[in-house]
């Protein structure tokens, strides 16, 4: 799998994990836990996919810049 390919799978997941979060569904089993930091937790999720989202676009500007198939 190419950086390129990592980088839209991580963004696919990121949106459907977006999506759950703002769902009314996600916020009523959130209401009905026993875990106060439910929402706390996916937010974490959404935030550390976003930073290794950052970490593989590095590669995929780096690949696009030097017109290279390999990162500098």
């Amino acid at each position: 799998m190419t950086p390129l390919q990592i980088l839209e799978k991580f963004n696919s997941c990121y949106v459907e994990i977006q999506a759950i979060a703002q769902s009314a569904e996600w916020h009523e089993l959130c209401d009905k836990s026993n875990d106060p930091e439910m929402k706390i937790h996916l937010g974490d999720v959404l935030h550390y996919l976003g930073e290794a989202m950052n970490c593989v676009e590095e590669c995929v500007e780096v690949r696009t810049s030097n017109g290279s198939n390999t990162p500098a």
